[in-house]
């Protein structure tokens, strides 16, 4: 059998996926974390200095999406054609692209600046993502794409509870469809074993 090994910082963000596809794999692997603390030292070991890596038998992996593509293949999660695949990364990069939306002003070094963009993060860019997730998921019965589980419902609720965590509000508050989405991942019986068994996060950032 081969081995897996995951290396990221001691919080979920973009290496959660990856653990979510591997515990509905069934696949066991090894869940290496490292304080913030550490990172100055270990990122010169790592591909292009950035994390998440996933090793498998050895061969080092980079890309958390590409990663999380070719796992959700394995798992037949990536569409059952092409047209299928592709709304399945177009609903990912969306996610994507409300993540780093609300990781600018979180990592915005002037005040300033930070408060502003805090400011259209809370009264525009997240209002405009979720809200329209809301609708997909409720025009979708449910999921993100064609009605069934995807990469896409996956990688959302994996990552959710982080993007709240940074944004500093509740994402799913007075969104009725993306609340029972998420229950419903979430008691998908192997992501259920993995949410159980799963260490606290740091909430250092």
């Amino acid at each position: 059998m081969a081995v897996y090994k995951l290396t990221y910082f001691n919080f979920p963000a973009l290496a959660e996926p990856i653990r979510f596809l591997l515990s509905y794999l069934e696949i066991d692997f090894e869940d290496v974390r490292f304080e913030r603390e550490q990172w100055p030292s270990i990122k010169p070991t790592m591909p292009f200095g950035k994390v998440p890596i996933l090793e498998i038998d050895g061969k080092v992996l980079n890309q958390s999406v590409a990663i999380s593509r070719y796992l959700s293949k394995k798992a037949g999660l990536a569409g059952s054609d092409e047209w299928e695949s592709l709304l399945i990364d177009i609903a990912v990069d969306n996610v994507n692209d409300l993540r780093q939306a609300i990781a600018l002003p979180v990592f915005d070094p002037n005040e300033e600046s930070k408060a502003e963009k805090y400011v259209t993060l809370i009264n525009e860019t997240i209002p405009l993502y979720m809200n329209k997730f809301e609708n997909t998921v409720g025009e979708n019965d449910g999921y993100f794409v064609n009605g069934k589980l995807s990469l896409a419902d996956i990688h959302f609720v994996a990552i959710l509870d982080f993007l709240s965590f940074l944004a500093k509000v509740d994402l799913l508050e007075g969104r009725p469809n993306l609340q029972a989405h998420k229950k419903k991942i979430f008691d998908i019986p192997q992501i259920k074993s993995w949410i159980a068994k799963r260490p606290a996060f740091s909430m250092k950032l």
